[in-house]
């Protein structure tokens, strides 16, 4: 009964660990089809959803077989626990890279703006960066590691703020400014992708010390919005 039920257990994370590779592959599409204005690329980044969409589902169905059909012990029960929850995570993610790459279709036919293009794609690659670390992280139960993930966050927001700042500038353009205002979504985008890494972050923590806690209270956060 313990062999199958850790056979089970290793094959929903293989299926995790697969689903964040894909997801790593979308974010890096997004990232390059914005770089390049590139509809195409932008269409294999959003057709990524659907696999994502599927490998959750998978992960979904195999959490409902082990809980059905095993009795998972403590541990055993935190890994499950914190799959299901780090999969839902790497599924909001694969619909933040399909809003990039259609805001990108959209604006592909205005001006880009040299020094938005600049912060967007420094978090882009940054927030890709991210999802590795969390990946690697979880596999390899490592709390530091997760923990880390926070201060490499932190990296990302301000390229976030600058976009909203810079994007503010074009008010008496109206061209670059349609162009800007979808921008400041495109990098709200990253800015999640990066939180739900870190998050995948707080689910290690979770699986390895059986407690959870954010690795910051957002209630208090002393960082201005916008």
């Amino acid at each position: 009964m313990r062999i199958e039920l850790q056979r089970e257990l290793d094959a929903l994370e293989a299926g995790f660990q697969e689903a964040g590779e894909i997801v790593v592959r979308a974010i890096r599409g997004a990232t390059d089809a914005l770089r390049t204005q590139d509809v195409e690329l932008c269409d294999e980044v959003i057709a990524f959803d659907d696999e994502i969409d599927d490998r959750y589902l998978a992960i979904e169905r195999q959490v409902e077989l082990v809980l059905a059909r095993q009795t998972p012990v403590a541990t055993d029960l935190r890994l499950v626990l914190a799959l299901l929850h780090s999969g839902l995570h790497l599924e909001r993610m694969g619909d933040q890279c399909v809003t990039i790459a259609k805001l990108t279709k959209l604006s592909s036919h205005l001006g880009a703006q040299p020094a938005v293009m600049e912060s967007l794609v420094e978090m882009g690659e940054r927030s890709a960066e991210m999802v590795k670390v969390s990946l690697t992280a979880f596999s390899m139960r490592d709390v530091q590691q997760a923990r880390e993930l926070h201060q490499l966050d932190e990296l990302i927001d301000p390229a976030n703020r600058q976009v909203f700042h810079e994007v503010l500038r074009y008010v008496h353009d109206v061209e670059a400014l349609e162009w800007g205002m979808r921008q400041i979504t495109v990098s709200r985008c990253f800015e999640r992708i990066g939180d739900n890494a870190v998050d995948i972050g707080e689910q290690t923590a979770f699986l390895v010390t059986g407690e959870f806690a954010e690795f910051t209270d957002a209630s208090h956060d002393p960082r201005p919005l916008g």
